[in-house]
C-alpha cells in the first residue's frame, strides 16, 4: 500500500527493541465547491432517512418506508425487497408487470447466499426494466431477504451500488437486531461502536475527496481507496478481536483522510514497538480514542495540532498511549462520562472503549485519562499479551 507522506524516518536503536517510526503526513486544505458539497450533502441525507424504517428491522412498513429512498442511492429504476418467505416491496417503474415475479426473481441469492444478475423478459418496448441485480440481506452471517435492484443495463457500477447499499442495510438490520438482544452486552457495544463511526467524519472526508476530483483526480481516487478501506474494516462482521497491526493500519488510513482536510495544520508522530504488534487487541478499542483526539481535542484549535501514538512492550503486557495537544477537558467531567452518568456529546467513543476493557480484562485494565482544560489529553491503555479468551483468529 502506498501512503501519501512526504517524510518517512525509520531509526533502529542500538539495545532499544522497538521502532521510531516518525510521519509528517503533507496533504492540502479542503478545497469545497458547492456542487460537491450539495451531492455530499444529498448523498448522507438520502441515506439518513432511509434509517429509521429499517431501525425496526426487515418488515414490510419498513421496507416500504425505506424503498424509494434505497432507490434514490442506486439510482435505478426500481427496487424490490423481500424476507425469507415473500416479497415486502417493489418501488418503481414496472410495478404494474414485474412486481409479482420479484419474489421469484430472488430465489436463488435467497438460497445460497450469492448476487445474482439476471435477464428481465418484458414484451413492453418503452420499459426501462430490462435486468436485475439481486444481493443478499444478512444478519449475523443469516440470509434474511433480499434487495433487487432493477434498470436497462446490469453493469459493473450497479452492482457495486447494489452490494455497497445492501452491505449499509444490513448494519442498519443489525441494529435492530441489537435492540432485541440487550442480553449480548459486549456484542452489542462493538456493533454500536461500527455503526456510530462519526457521520461528521464521513461527511469531511467525502466532501474533502470531492474537492479533487477537478483539481486532482489521482489523489482523489487514492483517497476514495482509502476511505474504501477504512470503512470495510470498521464495519467487517466477524471477530470481537484484532491484532494491534490491523488497528494501526485503520488508524493510518483514518489519519490519512483527515490529513488530506487538515493539511499540515495536523502533526502525527508513531512510536511503535515491532514485538507488540501480533499481541490481540478488543476490535475498533484504538481508532475511537484517535477520533476523539482529532474532533475534540484538535478541530477546534488554533495552529499545528499534534498527536503521538505510542506501543510500548512491557514484559507480559503493551502500553499503548494516545495524546494530542488539543483543548483538553475537564477531569470531572470526563469521570462522569467513564462513569456513565452523563452520555459524551460525541457518541460511544471513550467510554464504550473503557467498558469494553474492563469487560475483557478485567477493572484494572480500564483506561487512564490525563486531562485538563487547555493542556490537551492523554489515554493510557495496558493490554496483557496473552489473556484466556482472546484471540484475533
Amino acid at each position: 500500500m502506498e501512503y501519501l507522506v512526504d517524510v518517512v524516518v525509520v531509526a533502529v536503536l542500538v539495545g532499544v527493541p522497538s521502532i521510531v517510526l516518525w510521519r509528517v503526513m503533507r496533504g492540502r486544505r479542503e478545497l469545497g465547491t458547492s456542487p460537491a458539497e450539495r451531492a455530499t450533502f444529498e448523498t448522507l441525507h438520502t441515506a439518513s432517512m432511509a434509517g429509521p424504517p429499517l431501525r425496526a428491522g426487515l418488515t414490510a412498513d419498513g421496507a416500504e418506508r425505506a424503498s424509494r429512498h434505497l432507490r434514490a442511492l442506486l439510482g435505478s429504476a426500481a427496487v424490490a425487497i423481500t424476507d425469507g418467505e415473500r416479497l415486502l416491496v417493489y418501488d418503481g417503474a414496472g410495478d404494474d408487470h414485474h412486481a409479482d415475479q420479484a419474489f421469484e426473481h430472488a430465489a436463488a441469492t435467497l438460497k445460497d447466499g450469492r448476487t445474482q444478475v439476471l435477464t428481465i423478459d418484458c414484451d413492453l418496448l418503452e420499459c426501462p426494466v430490462r435486468h436485475a441485480v439481486v444481493v443478499p440481506l444478512t444478519t449475523d452471517d443469516r440470509v434474511v431477504g433480499a434487495l433487487a435492484a432493477y434498470g436497462q443495463n446490469a453493469s459493473a457500477g450497479l452492482v457495486r451500488a447494489a452490494q455497497e447499499v445492501a452491505g449499509w442495510v444490513d448494519s442498519q438490520l443489525e441494529l435492530a437486531e441489537l435492540d432485541r438482544s440487550r442480553t449480548l452486552l459486549m456484542e452489542a457495544e462493538v456493533r454500536a461502536l461500527r455503526a456510530q463511526i462519526s457521520p461528521h467524519f464521513i461527511y469531511n472526508s467525502l466532501t474533502t475527496i470531492a474537492s479533487f476530483v477537478r483539481t486532482d483526480p489521482e489523489r482523489a481516487r487514492e483517497l476514495l481507496l482509502e476511505f474504501a478501506d477504512f470503512t470495510r474494516y470498521s464495519f467487517r462482521r466477524h471477530g470481537e478481536f484484532t491484532t494491534l497491526a490491523e488497528e494501526l493500519r485503520s488508524i493510518d488510513r483514518y489519519l490519512i483522510l483527515e490529513r488530506a482536510r487538515f493539511g499540515d495544520q495536523l502533526q502525527v508522530t508513531l512510536r511503535i514497538a515491532p514485538e507488540v504488534l501480533p499481541v490481540a487487541v478488543p476490535f475498533l478499542c484504538l481508532q475511537p480514542l484517535v477520533e476523539n483526539a482529532v474532533r475534540h481535542g484538535l478541530e477546534s484549535k488554533n495552529g499545528v495540532g499534534r498527536i503521538t501514538i505510542i506501543a510500548e512492550d512491557a514484559g507480559a503486557e503493551c502500553r499503548i498511549s494516545v495524546e494530542d495537544d488539543g483543548l483538553g477537558m475537564d477531569p470531572e467531567r470526563l469521570r462522569r462520562i467513564l462513569a456513565g452518568d452523563i452520555a459524551p456529546a460525541g457518541g460511544v467513543g471513550l467510554a464504550n472503549v473503557d467498558e469494553r476493557l474492563r469487560q475483557v480484562y478485567g477493572d484494572e485494565y480500564g483506561l487512564v485519562v490525563e486531562t485538563a482544560g487547555g493542556a490537551g489529553t492523554k489515554v493510557n491503555i495496558r493490554l496483557p499479551k496473552y489473556h484466556p479468551g482472546v484471540s484475533a483468529r
